[in-house]
């Protein structure tokens, strides 16, 4: 499984068409997401981010991130 950093993470802010977030270690491809249109969410969440603790306080649960794919793990 590919890794990443937060900051080969953050080339994946949609601008390019590919939106990817990191939540828990885990690194999601949420490109084929309306609700992640150019990269952004809600107006409030950018793609290309580690949104571990906004995610942690949203009103949704997490659990919906399980219908995107999985493409890597975010290190340190």
């Amino acid at each position: 499984m590919r890794t990443f950093t937060e900051k080969e993470l953050k080339k994946y802010d949609g601008r390019n068409g590919i939106a990817y977030i990191a939540y828990r270690g885990k690194v999601y491809d949420v490109s084929a997401s309306y609700h992640w249109r150019k990269g952004i969410h809600q107006a409030m969440h950018r793609a290309g981010c580690d949104l571990t603790e906004a995610l942690e306080q949203a009103p949704h649960d997490p659990d919906l991130l399980e219908k995107f794919p999985i493409v890597g793990e975010l290190v340190n």
